[in-house]
């Protein structure tokens, strides 16, 4: 059986095309619903795990750390060469974040290479990266094949959108600061989820009407447009000059806290479709689940017009349920960021209770 590019969730809005007010919840027939729920594959959950094996000459301390002893959390997931490559988020015993790279024939079985792909060093970056690190990769690809990569800089005090691009998952060459400009460089920042498509096993970032798109933030959503994937200019209201916000959290459902970009917007016939995680307000929340339960939803944006919300989903599709996503380095989390379409299945990768790694998939 064969699927679209958005048949994960676009599908769910199908019956009702008129536009919501994004405080109102969306509904759809409980056989639509049902078909992007995907299953917890709980036999091998979580598919990563901390580890003190790895060892890594940091090149701005000077010292040998054990980069991934503390926590493995929130990856980005990529195809390439027939195998699935995880760029995930790992922290040492100081709570410095560097990416690591593993590689899986299936999907669901890692190894992991020894050391980290991204990380402070004694560069231009150094500044916005030291000592909390780089952290919470999303990944699409070129239409030339580069791989791009949105992540978050902290210096302790302030996050910071950032870019890097590679043509092997290996070696990356950082861009800098996404919102560089003297307004918004200063100004926190962070989770890129560029516009793309679905074309084979690929996801390759695509132009809507001449440009290309991102969502980012994590309060409300935000919007940037680029010509060249590299650099950026946040879409701003031409009366306020404040950038324009096009998804908020909502009182009384699973985002009610905030709203932050999960992998990549897919793109398709019928919208965009960009699954964001959720966060559960301290009140006026979801009172079925904890205060700050961090969970995910779809929200459908415009095909044409990519701030335009056309509808999104009342209930999160994945939550915490099992030990690992609920007790951890922050209780209560299945935080969404990685999501390919690989042996005709689709495999979603999420943090678990910022310390694993997991997998959930759909047939």
């Amino acid at each position: 059986m064969k699927y679209t590019c958005l048949v994960l969730v676009a599908f769910i809005f199908s019956c009702n095309t008129k536009q919501q007010n994004e405080n109102t919840a969306a509904t759809a027939p409980a056989d639509v619903l049902d078909w992007y729920r995907f299953s917890k594959v709980d036999s091998i959950n979580p598919v990563l795990q901390p580890s003190s094996g790895e060892k890594f000459l940091c090149p701005v301390s000077g010292d040998t750390v054990s980069w991934s002893e503390k926590n493995v959390l929130n990856p980005a997931a990529v195809v390439k060469d027939g195998k699935v490559y995880l760029l995930y988020r790992s922290q040492d015993s100081a709570m410095t974040s560097r990416l690591g790279l593993a590689v899986s024939e299936d999907g669901l079985h890692f190894t992991k290479m020894p050391a980290p792909v991204l990380f402070p060093a004694e560069d231009s970056m150094k500044k916005y990266e030291w000592k909390g690190g780089v952290e919470d990769p999303r990944i699409v690809e070129s239409e030339t094949g580069e791989f791009i990569l949105t992540y978050t800089s902290y210096d302790g005090k302030m996050a910071r959108l950032c870019l890097a691009v590679s043509k092997d998952l290996q070696h990356w060459t950082k861009k800098g600061l996404v919102l560089n400009s003297e307004k918004y460089k200063d100004v926190w920042s962070k989770s890129g989820a560029i516009v793309a498509e679905k074309r084979s096993d690929k996801i390759v970032a695509v132009k809507v009407k001449g440009k290309y798109w991102m969502y980012f933030g994590d309060t409300n959503l935000f919007m940037a447009t680029s010509d060249d994937l590299i650099h950026w200019t946040v879409c701003e209201n031409e009366e306020s000059k404040k950038p324009i916000e096009v998804l908020h959290p909502r009182m009384g459902y699973f985002d009610s806290r905030l709203v932050e970009p999960g992998p990549y917007a897919l793109l398709d016939k019928n919208g965009i479709a960009l699954i964001y995680n959720g966060s559960n307000a301290a009140n006026y929340n979801d009172s079925t689940v904890p205060k700050f339960t961090y969970s995910a939803g779809v929200a459908l944006f415009d095909k044409d017009n990519p701030y335009k919300l056309l509808n999104r989903t009342s209930n999160s599709f994945i939550k915490p349920d099992k030990e690992y996503e609920r007790v951890g380095e922050v209780n209560e989390v299945c935080f969404v960021e990685g999501l390919v379409f690989f042996k005709n299945k689709w495999f979603l990768y999420y943090g678990t209770a910022d310390s694993k790694i997991a997998v959930a998939i759909k047939e």
